[in-house]
């Protein structure tokens, strides 16, 4: 582990909490956006100082250069009008004294300015009077003929103490705004944080046995706005997804419990009187009672799978027209009569057995409650394939037509569960077609009864190649 890891990997066990962690980084962050705010105000001030002063030694040396246009210097040169602190000399070709200011009367040259230099260079005589804190400009020009140089110079003691107390200051200023940035920020991100903590107490006091229970949600548009409502919707599914689980899982037990006590009271009944009971007929029911039970078992399967979205695991071609005519021949002879009318090259993409159990689940359904006949078409519409079941029974109320295809749903109460039906084969033909990102519902059919309409995708080039 390297150092910085070690290190994060220490902050993080010594601040558990995500408010002293931000605390803690938003402080030292500001108080170095403060730090770099006040070095930036300082270099430019500084540099705007330096400029100014600059600016008004040049004004200097201009009046210097034009008091002694008429060739004689004034003795001693004029004091700067902007800066009475200021001393200047003039200098021959040689580097003799031509003038100077009070203090420098007399005083050798205290800078110099080379050929071709543009900052003038300190001497030993300037040790003995010019202060080492001076800002210094120079020029050269030529006056009556005679090419003099001119310099001045004036203390920077002021910018030199505004530095020191700068430093000082800033020093001071560190703790202070690093104290009050991370207990401003600590109170903020309290604060902020609030719902937040208010969601996690709720989400703790919440169990799987219970989950009515709602997080608060603080009102707001913010993040944590959303995450309560995100939340909240959550807890909506994991109830609604929880309420069905426990209903299918009732209906399913009393499901598999019927044809169970069947099969048991049936052989009690024949062991009870063994001479005397009719084995056949009791070995027929129980046989009956056991091939409802198996059907009922592979419904509930095929229920888990679809709830695994496991029914489109094979894609491959399939005939719609083929697998309709196939489900119509080997349906069990029906006192109604059965229509078939098919268009031509109507291919999906899916499984073949899922599609067939499909068609036959609605197709028995409509057979079961028609009252003549049933009539099935098929034709492509666009992109999908329409397929259009109807029976001439009595239909279904319009506020129960969603209703039927949920699980373990039976309309007519007066059907009992010995029947044979379970109420799982719309809800099993439902979760083929969404596999098959196809649709399926349930419609009032014109002149009475009922329409089924499942639409499927049809085949397009490449669908086979998942």
């Amino acid at each position: 582990m390297t150092r910085t890891a070690g290190i994060r990997s220490t902050l993080r066990l010594r601040l558990p909490t995500l408010r002293a962690r931000v605390t803690i980084v938003a402080s030292i962050a500001i108080t170095a956006i403060v730090i770099l705010g006040f070095l930036l105000l300082y270099v430019l001030q500084t540099n705007a100082a330096g400029r100014m002063v600059n600016g008004q030694l040049r004004t200097y040396l201009t009046q210097i250069e034009q008091s002694g246009r008429n060739g004689h210097w004034p003795a001693p040169l004029p004091v700067s009008a902007l800066d009475p602190s200021a001393q200047a000399q003039v200098l021959d070709a040689n580097g003799h004294v031509l003038a100077a200011t009070p203090i420098l009367v007399g005083v050798p040259a205290v800078y110099l300015l080379p050929a071709g230099a543009t900052q003038p260079v300190r001497q030993r005589a300037a040790d003995r009077i010019i202060p080492a804190e001076v800002q210094v400009a120079g020029t050269r020009t030529t006056v009556d003929g005679r090419s003099v140089t001119i310099i001045a110079e004036t203390s920077t003691r002021i910018l030199h103490q505004l530095t020191t107390e700068f430093s000082a200051r800033l020093l001071l200023a560190v703790p202070v705004t690093l104290v009050l940035a991370g207990l401003t920020v600590w109170l903020i991100v309290g604060r902020a944080l609030r719902p937040v903590e208010q969601i996690r107490r709720a989400v703790t006091e919440i169990t799987a046995a219970d989950l009515s229970r709602r997080v608060p949600e603080p009102g707001t548009t913010d993040e944590i706005g959303h995450l309560a409502q995100t939340m909240n919707d959550m807890l909506g599914r994991l109830d609604d997804s929880a309420d069905r689980q426990r209903r299918f899982v009732a209906d399913a037990s009393h499901e598999l419990r019927t044809p169970l006590a069947a099969i048991r009271t049936t052989l009690e009944v024949g062991l009870a009187y063994p001479d005397r009971a009719p084995w056949p007929v009791i070995a027929e029911r129980a046989a009956a009672q056991s091939a409802r039970l198996e059907e009922l078992i592979e419904q509930l399967v095929l229920l888990a799978k679809a709830d695994e979205r496991q029914l489109s695991a094979r894609r491959e071609p399939v005939d719609l027209t083929a697998v309709l005519s196939d489900t119509v021949a080997h349906l069990p002879v029906h006192r109604a009569e059965i229509y078939l009318d098919a268009g031509a090259n109507l291919a999906a993409t899916g499984d073949a057995d899922h599609l067939e159990r499909l068609f036959r689940n609605i197709i028995d359904n409509a057979l079961r409650y028609t009252a003549s006949r049933v009539v099935i078409t098929a034709a492509a519409s666009g992109y999908v394939a329409r397929i259009e079941i109807d029976d001439d029974g009595p239909g279904v109320p319009a506020a129960d037509r969603s209703r039927v295809f949920d699980r373990f749903v039976r309309l007519d109460p007066s059907r009992e569960r010995g029947t044979g039906t379970t109420g799982l084969g719309l809800a099993i033909a439902r979760e083929i077609a969404l596999a098959h990102h196809g649709e399926i519902s349930l419609l009032g059919r014109p002149g009475g009864g009922t329409r089924v309409v499942v639409t499927l995708p049809l085949r397009q080039l490449g669908d086979d190649h998942p």
